[in-house]
């Protein structure tokens, strides 16, 4: 069953994301991150070229030629048909294929509205007995 962590408070959505992505990558191989629309996939997608510093994340959309061969995917649309560890979604939505995967990490900003559709989403997943952890970043700062 898949183990659910939940990171809330989130100051910077994408900085959480690319910590995530790197920590995934490096102990689980494969990760697929579902962002909100075309303009987060793509500031998601420049910040990879450049974050972490020392290091390189080989990341593509769903839509290349590589994403068969690549190990970080990254798309705002909600389909995956290839092979995945770890899904980072950064939707409101409920991912309908969070369930083929071995983790979901869950990244909500501070804003109310935000905050409001992650409890959601968290009653969802206990009232169908996943495996659930907070963290709350604002403690992090």
């Amino acid at each position: 069953m898949t183990v659910i962590d939940f990171y809330t408070h989130a100051n910077d959505l994408l900085g959480v994301v690319v910590r995530l992505v790197g920590k995934a990558y490096t102990q689980h191989g494969r990760v697929r991150v579902l962002t909100e629309n075309e303009a987060m996939t793509a500031t998601l997608d420049q910040r990879l070229w450049v974050e972490p510093p020392d290091a390189f994340l080989p990341h593509c959309r769903l839509s290349s030629p590589l994403a068969a061969e690549t190990p970080i995917l990254i798309d705002h649309l909600v389909e995956h048909d290839g092979p995945a560890a770890v899904l980072i979604n950064m939707q409101a939505a409920l991912p309908p294929f969070f369930s083929r995967f071995e983790r979901l990490a869950e990244v909500i900003g501070c804003d109310e509205a935000a905050l409001a559709e992650g409890r959601k989403r968290y009653r969802f997943y206990q009232e169908r007995g996943y495996e659930l952890r907070a963290h709350n970043l604002t403690a992090r700062r």
